[in-house]
């Protein structure tokens, strides 16, 4: 959809976060005199009233499907589930529904895009796409759910853009040069409604792109990808692995892993995909290399917070599924670790991390918040020891700091979402920091979004 097809419509917005903010700045701008209306939170609607005086009628009740179908098109923020009955309602009444991804795209056709989606590993792949870009001297803007709305840079130009799309995002693009997908577990059920429709709209993003790089290491991700035409992979010995401590393009080592400042084989094999996406693009990903050596990783991703009373304490707040606890706590192999995991409840499925616990647990176990009752009954009916079972973040961290000795970590992996407690897993990640000693404010956002 583009912006000229709204000119005559009755058109809301749904949602003021960043995205809607976008949506609506990008509306006023395109037409000055339109009416808007906006659907918001009860908390939000003072701001917004502040924000945009005039022309933008705010409604603090969340729309019904009447409420909806009264308006020709609604921009909808990414967060609000597609498969809603009062959408489908509102849809048969004769309502279209879009969203600042599919405006974006709808604008700017002949973009060189590279879009990145994966259930891990797509912020910090997509972020490492764009730095390695920018090395090799091309301009390059860094947006999408990594942080930046497309639509608050509708007027930039770059001449690559590296677009991180979620699960929610996906069917939103439009035709693109290279879609990567760097993993595929379950995630996001309460959005999707079911496990089947997350894999459905996660692999959408195959549609819309020209070439598809996908994760050779997975398996069920290869099969589901079988058809498309020009399907590539990341991570098998012919192309962009790792092998004996080193990234290499088949069999040539290109940098030593001990250069990477990226802990973990799961942020090795992002680099992987960086490189390989460059690549697949004609550029030169043996120039680029090197420049892996001077990323700064993001923030709640492994983060390193530093040292209190001996105890390394580090936030890896991100980690919304039990694959993540897992792949964070591999990379700390051979430490003292006290894992703090859980957070709200999606009914996610523990079992591989159940079984890995077996096989291999931490020092100490601590399950907190909606689903930790759940994980902690898993764990010890498999004959797992639970250390301490808490009812909030608080008291998590209260309990790691007395069970861990000097010269350990304590490593918040929750594997689940936040929103038990936490508005986001930022919010979450910076509570813990300060709930360890250290300066929450401190945590800085992600570098180099926007044009570079």
């Amino acid at each position: 959809m583009r912006f000229a097809e709204l000119e005559h419509a009755d058109v809301a917005v749904w949602g003021y976060g960043r995205e809607g903010c976008a949506a609506l700045a990008a509306l006023r701008a395109r037409a000055p005199g339109k009416p808007l209306t906006l659907y918001c939170l009860p908390a939000e609607a003072a701001d917004a009233r502040a924000a945009f005086v005039g022309g933008v009628t705010v409604i603090d009740v969340p729309p019904d499907a009447d409420a909806l179908a009264r308006h020709g098109v609604v921009v909808k923020s990414p967060g609000i589930s597609a498969y809603r009955p009062e959408i489908a309602a509102a849809a048969a009444r004769g309502t279209r529904f879009t969203s600042g991804t599919a405006l974006w795209f709808g604008e700017r056709p002949d973009a060189r895009v590279i879009a990145v989606t994966g259930t891990k590993g797509k912020s910090t792949t997509t972020a490492l796409i764009a730095h390695l870009a920018r090395s090799l001297g091309v301009r390059t803007a860094l947006a999408g759910n990594i942080g930046m709305p497309l639509l608050e840079l509708l007027e930039a130009q770059a001449a690559l853009w590296v677009v991180e799309l979620s699960s929610f995002q996906t069917r939103e693009a439009g035709p693109l040069e290279l879609g990567v997908v760097t993993s595929l577990y379950e995630e996001h059920l309460d959005w999707h409604g079911s496990r089947e429709r997350y894999v459905a709209d996660k692999l959408a993003l195959a549609d819309a792109a020209r070439t598809l790089l996908v994760n050779a290491a997975q398996p069920r991700l290869l099969e589901l990808t079988a058809a498309h035409p020009r399907r590539r992979t990341f991570g098998d010995a012919d192309g962009w692995h790792v092998a004996g401590g080193a990234i290499r393009r088949a069999a040539e080592a290109v940098l030593p892993l001990a250069e990477l400042p990226l802990p973990g084989a799961h942020n090795a094999a992002n680099a992987c995909a960086a490189l390989a996406a460059l690549e697949l693009l004609d550029l030169d990903a043996r120039a680029a290399a090197p420049a892996l050596r001077s990323f700064r990783a993001l923030p709640h991703r492994l983060q390193r917070l530093g040292e209190r009373d001996g105890i390394a304490w580090i936030n890896d707040s991100i980690s919304t599924t039990p694959q993540a606890a897992l792949a964070a706590l591999q990379s700390l192999e051979g430490r003292a670790v006290t894992l703090i995991v859980g957070g709200h409840d999606r009914g996610l499925d523990w079992s591989e991390f159940v079984a890995r616990m077996r096989e291999r647990p931490p020092l100490a176990l601590i399950c907190q918040g909606a689903s930790g009752a759940r994980i902690a009954d898993e764990l010890e009916r498999a004959g797992v020891a639970v250390a301490a079972r808490c009812a909030d973040l608080a008291d998590a961290v209260a309990q790691a700091h007395a069970l861990t000795p000097p010269g350990g970590c304590v490593l918040l992996s929750p594997g689940a979402p936040s929103f038990d407690q936490f508005r986001d897993y930022a919010a979450r990640g910076r509570r813990f920091a300060e709930l360890a000693g250290f300066d929450g404010a401190a945590i800085t956002g992600i570098e180099g979004l926007g044009v570079a």
